[in-house]
């Protein structure tokens, strides 16, 4: 089929469009993998906007106590997204040959030194000590390994590091001695660890440590997507993201939902732990250049201390995914862009479409007979965002197969909502 310029469409929405709050969704759920821990506190809040009916997406988050769990079934194909630490990202990025890429940055510096007692005031304190740790090959062995180094002290020959599976592990390890004892932990087991002994203390905070060496952001980890699920989903990613960034938000301003959230789905213990300590973790939505620019920068520091932090060698370009458009289905995919307005005075979604068809006949010439409605195949988002003077202003983008005609009425399928018809106008 001869390929179809990129056309601008405008879309003039009925009254009952501009109350719609419900979205359609896909029909396949969207398998995604989390740490417990903060990596995965950021994405908690995608299950009540899927419940709410909030969401673009449903989705099946699993969650696991190491990102060795991960790995394997990633790289199989049984998951389509993982929150892990950045440098495994950038070392499976290498061993896949390119098979996954990262989509943006979840969680910044998380990490801290804690103590049972009141011997280690600085980094020289630590020479001679045994540290107890989590995370062997990924962030906090390396960030602790940098910084150590940073501070004189050689991390193989000046300290012992004993690293366990889960950070878990090595609270109940901290809780049974009976002093000194010093481990690396991350937030939010710092908190969990404190709030069960309130001798534990924090000695050294690793982000600021970094900040004294580096001038780059550390970073502890990222969401990432099978590059070939991405490439047949670019409607599912756009899709996902919107949700995501929604779900951070939510994490860092509904402190309360998000720590009953995390005790539910059993990322923290218990909600009062997430409720403490969610303000410490850093939880964040970077994509785009900005995520480029701090992973990269992070990663270049790693692989100076380190080659094999990152898999032998730095990430090229394609490791950052960049939106694409979406593909239509069976045939010559073409991208539709739709500006419109309402009057909806809240950002958010406006819905989500499986398919578009066009129910009512064109206005033809006397004497010619009606052409049957035709499918529209492909995909639709829409992202609303808040316009000037109170309105939601957005844009629609579209992958179809084909434009039957230059003006033409199409019905929007809504499930459990009413149908709505709207006019859609080629403008190129």
């Amino acid at each position: 089929m001869k390929k179809l310029t990129s056309l601008l469409l405008s879309l003039v929405l009925m009254v009952s469009v501009l109350a719609c709050g419900a979205s359609a969704k896909t029909s396949t759920k969207v398998r995604i993998a989390g740490l417990k821990g903060p990596t995965t506190m950021g994405l908690v809040n995608l299950l009540s906007m899927e419940k709410d009916g909030t969401a673009a997406l449903d989705y099946d988050l699993q969650l696991y106590g190491a990102a060795d769990e991960i790995v394997p079934k990633l790289i199989k194909g049984e998951l389509d997204m993982a929150a892990i630490p950045a440098n495994l990202a950038a070392t499976l990025y290498q061993k896949t040959n390119g098979g996954i890429q990262v989509m943006a940055v979840n969680t910044l510096g998380v990490l801290y030194v804690v103590e049972k007692g009141n011997t280690v005031h600085s980094f020289a304190d630590l020479k001679g000590r045994t540290i107890l740790s989590t995370g062997k090959g990924t962030t906090p062995e390396y960030v602790l390994r940098y910084l150590l180094r940073k501070n004189g002290l050689d991390p193989d020959k000046d300290v012992k590091i004993e690293y366990y599976s889960e950070a878990s592990e090595v609270t109940a390890q901290m809780a049974a001695a009976r002093k000194d004892a010093i481990a690396v932990l991350p937030q939010p087991y710092v908190t969990a660890a404190q709030m069960k002994d309130s001798g534990l203390r924090v000695v050294l905070d690793l982000t600021r440590e970094w900040n004294r060496v580096c001038d780059t952001q550390l970073i502890t980890g990222v969401t990432v997507v099978r590059t070939e699920y991405a490439k047949q989903n670019p409607d599912v990613i756009a899709a996902f993201l919107t949700d995501y960034q929604k779900s951070v938000k939510a994490a860092n301003e509904d402190i309360d939902g998000t720590a009953a959230l995390c005790e539910e789905v059993g990322v923290v213990a218990k909600a009062a732990i997430a409720k403490k300590a969610l303000p410490k973790c850093n939880i964040v939505y970077r994509n785009g250049q900005e995520m480029k620019k701090d992973i990269s920068a992070y990663l270049q520091v790693l692989y100076d201390a380190s080659p094999a932090a990152v898999g032998g060698k730095l990430p090229d370009d394609n490791f950052y995914y960049t939106e694409r458009p979406a593909q239509g289905h069976g045939g010559d995919p073409q991208l539709r862009k739709v500006s419109f307005e309402t009057r909806k005075t809240a950002a958010q979604p406006c819905g989500s479409f499986s398919y578009i068809r066009r129910p009512a006949p064109m206005p033809m010439r006397a004497g010619s007979s009606q052409p049957k409605p035709r499918l529209l195949r492909g995909r639709a988002f829409i992202k609303v965002e808040r316009g000037p003077k109170g309105r939601a202003a957005g844009m629609l983008w579209m992958a179809v197969k084909r434009m039957p005609s230059r003006q033409t009425d199409v019905r929007w399928n809504r499930p459990g909502r009413n149908s709505t018809t709207m006019r859609m106008m080629a403008m190129g």
